[in-house]
């Protein structure tokens, strides 16, 4: 749970607890003060973040995830007057002539009362008043031989600008970064009756000098660039004469009429050391997520906390009525459906920003594995009964009056006994009618989704150094430009199906063979028996596999100037395929070392995992009813298709999980009220047992729930029948958490204030 800019995981808000309890007297500031010991939750100059630490305190007590004592009220007797101030300086009488009739002018840092006093007083004088200053922020007074001649006021910047971040070049992780190194001159007074040419730009420029190391000595950051808006009525030549530019307006969203935004730098560098600051990213996966939701997309990189609990909901939702059509029926009542049609066309939020949290949880998953199979495929997603969606494409051969949609391109995780780990990559697009089915230029071509696919896995592989990572494609990614990107060994390996189209040649001494004929050469290595699952009106069958393996040198297309590549081939051939039945002929290329005959038994398993991705797209299509959304843009329908992914996967998971390892726990996928309440309902008892059932034993009642018959004839049960049990018990623990209200806490939170509320700058 994130507070004031901190987690509060479950260990640290229990330490809180047990603080408390072994301190019924403890204090809010006390305990303020261990909770900053705890996280070392400091300012710049190393002091403990208190103000902070206590609100955090008060919104968690807010919250029910803790219990605090009563603060202490305040005293309710009448308050003591303040002692007297010393006496106010008399007016300045009208001060005429030029600086040196004026004499020297100082800047008095305001820190004591009398001289508090004494800026209210000129403030007062200032058009727009003497308003209270935001964040952090320091005062200035302009004494002469004649008294007080103006003041001046400085706070912290404003958050966003759009034009100040554009003349920086900040995005928004560089821009929270460094944002405390801007400070805005807030207010900015030479008292009426002063008419001293020069003196506003002598004085703005005195401040510019005095004004950094004031403020580093208060906050222990040095500012390297002043800020200030100036009214259309003026036009700010005092700043320009101090060296101040004019680099845009505000929005003018306040009052709605744009300022002119000024901006003073205070070294020679700093817009470049302002945009290689640090720069500061948003909050981590938490340690300890409370649901399956917050540990996929724990990770979301958006800094409105808001959203984040959106996409948990969301999760949730879709997850417990995967298979309904309609967004209002997943999201049961009228305040979610706002939510979640608010979440999906909200700016901040995209397919990439949605599966890079996901990401963070699968990368987390492959590090356990040695060996990780990475399978891309891509399949179509028809909106063809949804043609006012805008932003469609032709998704087959006819582009007028023929079927429209998206393309999706996906890569997905696997290890080699078939568990699915996640989502690695994910892309969609819909087709430019004018440029469908025409030729054009390498780099604009739809094959290049196989690259950037590749590119993604090159990107994460650091962050796994202890598992090898094998990209897996059929016959539409055999690409020479995709094996010549895997030229490094130290990058993800490779394994394709090759096109017989593509009319590969080995090179070798004496001449170019055909590949196809290369290796139809070779003497049998052995033979394989492999499993072919259903394919339409086709039956599953094991076919008897002639294979022959070695290593070949293909060469380059002549339109690529690139060196030959030297890789290993695994050929598979069906000699006697049963009557009516296409036998099987495929040829595999790697780039892993395949030197006997075990090695090419192997490459031939880690191409099966390809069939997992297939089965994967049908769990998304059939049982997630990804083609019945109707959002209305196609950019809507991709972030609502990015949480069906994920949803998808999780169906898929705990399908193949419970093959894989019956016997474990069944709380390696279900939460406590989730398992008790299965129990609960298929056994039609309120007593449930003190040990949580298998994995194996959880997913057939689920299953047995959703119209699976159990027999022993039956096998596994799939991912359909898993669908409809895992709908029925989001009732069931419903239902249970009502009999068993102590079990709700820290369950599915509410939403929090504000949640259905977007945030003032949110277009949505």
């Amino acid at each position: 749970m994130r507070v004031c800019g901190q987690w509060f995981d479950t260990p640290l808000r229990e330490r809180i607890m047990a603080a408390v309890r072994q301190e019924p007297t403890l204090s809010r500031r006390s305990l303020a003060k261990r909770v900053c010991d705890w996280l070392g939750w400091s300012n710049p100059r190393g002091e403990p973040c208190l103000g902070s630490a206590r609100r955090a305190l008060a919104e968690l007590n807010r919250r029910g995830a803790v219990t605090l004592p009563a603060a202490n009220p305040f005293p309710t007797g009448p308050r003591q007057a303040p002692p007297p101030t010393a006496a106010q300086p008399e007016s300045v009488a009208a001060v005429a002539g030029d600086l040196a009739t004026l004499g020297p002018v100082d800047l008095v840092l305001v820190t004591t009362a009398a001289e508090r006093a004494t800026y209210h007083q000129l403030m007062a004088q200032h058009p727009l008043g003497d308003a209270p200053l935001c964040g952090a922020q320091l005062r200035y007074l302009f004494h002469s031989a004649q008294g007080y001649v103006g003041a001046a006021a400085f706070q912290s910047a404003s958050f966003a600008l759009k034009d100040r971040d554009q003349w920086i070049g900040w995005n928004e992780a560089t821009r929270r970064g460094n944002l405390a190194r801007v400070v805005a001159n807030a207010r900015f007074l030479i008292r009426p009756g002063v008419t001293v040419p020069h003196l506003a730009s002598h004085l703005l420029s005195q401040l510019a000098r005095r004004l950094p190391g004031d403020w580093e000595a208060r906050y222990g950051v040095r500012p390297l660039l002043l800020e200030t808006f100036v009214h259309p009525d003026h036009e700010g030549t005092c700043y320009a004469a101090a060296g101040w530019q004019r680099i845009g307006h505000s929005a003018g969203r306040r009052d709605g009429v744009p300022k002119a935004l000024w901006v003073r730098p205070l070294t020679d560098a700093a817009r470049q050391q302002l945009r290689q600051g640090a720069a500061r990213v948003p909050a981590e996966r938490p340690q300890t997520p409370v649901s399956w939701a917050e540990e996929e997309f724990g990770g979301l990189k958006v800094w409105d906390a808001r959203l984040k609990q959106r996409l948990y909901h969301l999760a949730e939702d879709f997850w417990g009525d995967a298979q309904s059509r309609s967004l209002t029926r997943r999201c049961a009542d009228r305040a979610r459906t706002v939510a979640a049609y608010r979440f999906f066309r909200n700016p901040r939020i995209n397919m990439q920003v949605v599966l890079g949290a996901h990401r963070e949880a699968v990368i987390e998953r492959m590090s356990a594995h040695p060996l990780v199979l990475v399978p891309q495929d891509t399949t179509t997603l028809n909106y063809t009964g949804h043609r006012d969606t805008a932003g469609l494409g032709p998704i087959g051969s006819k582009v007028e009056g023929g079927p429209v949609g998206l393309v999706l391109h996906n890569s997905h995780a696997f290890t080699p006994a078939g568990v699915p780990l996640g989502v690695v990559s994910a892309e969609c697009w819909a087709r430019d009618p004018a440029e469908h089915q025409n030729r054009r230029e390498p780099e604009v071509r739809e094959s290049g989704k196989w690259l950037a696919a590749y590119r993604t896995l090159q990107e994460l592989a650091p962050r796994v150094p202890n598992t090898t990572l094998v990209s897996i494609g059929d016959r539409e990614a055999d690409l020479f430009e995709l094996f010549a990107l895997a030229r490094d060994p130290a990058t993800p390996r490779l394994l394709v199906r090759a096109n017989r189209g593509r009319q590969r040649e080995v090179m070798s001494a004496e001449r170019l063979t055909p590949l196809w004929d290369h290796l139809g050469g070779l003497e049998v290595a052995g033979r394989l028996a492999l499993h072919l699952p259903r394919r339409g009106a086709q039956a599953a069958r094991t076919a008897e596999l002639d294979l022959r393996f070695g290593p070949v040198t293909l060469k380059p297309p002549q339109a690529l100037k690139d060196a030959p590549l030297t890789l290993w081939a695994v050929y598979l051939r069906e000699t006697a395929p049963p009557a009516g039945v296409e036998g099987v002929d495929w040829l595999l290329l790697t780039n892993v070392a395949t030197t006997d005959l075990a090695a090419a038994q192997e490459r031939v398993r880690w191409y099966g995992a390809r069939w997992g991705i297939e089965v994967f797209h049908r769990t998304l299509k059939t049982g997630c009813q990804i083609e019945e959304r109707q959002l209305g843009f196609v950019a809507r329908l991709e972030n609502c298709l990015a949480i069906d992914l994920v949803v998808a996967w999780r169906i898929y998971y705990l399908t193949m999980l419970g093959r894989m390892d019956p016997d474990a726990p069944c709380t390696l996928f279900f939460q406590d009220p989730e398992w008790k309440a299965l129990y609960s309902w298929f056994h039609k008892t309120t007593v449930v047992p003190a040990t949580p059932p298998t994995l194996q034993e959880a997913t057939r009642w689920i299953a047995i729930k959703g119209g699976f018959q159990g027999r022993k004839a039956d096998g596994h049960p799939g991912t359909e029948v898993l669908w409809h049990g895992l709908q029925k018990l989001d009732v069931a623990i419903e239902m249970y958490l009502i009999y068993h209200p102590e079990e709700r806490v820290g369950w599915r939170e509410e939403y929090p204030p504000g949640y259905l509320r977007p945030p003032a700058d949110d277009t949505s």
